[in-house]
């Protein structure tokens, strides 16, 4: 996300120029980086269902599909991933927008 918002810094500047408000542009960094978190907890989720059908005959003594493992890994993931797209939507609601225009 740090990556994102810094190529975006023109656009970011241009938008707070142009009347957004810097919760505005906190909600869309933030919501660019939901829908992402989202999609990786739904695709590692789906495969790590998959992962452990596969490995059932490994796990001795332990259930491959554990609701409370499962629900707990993915909360853990989605707050990290929440925590971790904050401080760049921080920082991108903070743009001057002189700056960003004067180096355009």
């Amino acid at each position: 996300m740090s990556y994102t918002v810094t190529r975006r810094a023109n656009e970011i500047g241009i938008r707070l120029a142009m009347g957004a408000s810097r919760g505005g542009v906190l909600r869309l960094v933030i919501g660019e980086a939901v829908w992402l978190v989202g999609a990786g907890i739904a695709i590692g989720a789906a495969m790590g269902f998959g992962a452990a059908k596969a490995a059932r005959s490994l796990l001795f003594g332990l259930q491959p599909s554990d609701p409370v493992t499962m629900a707990s890994a993915i909360a853990l993931l989605a707050t990290i991933g929440l925590i971790a797209s904050y401080l760049p939507a921080r920082r991108a609601s903070r743009v001057d927008p002189m700056n960003v225009l004067r180096q355009e």
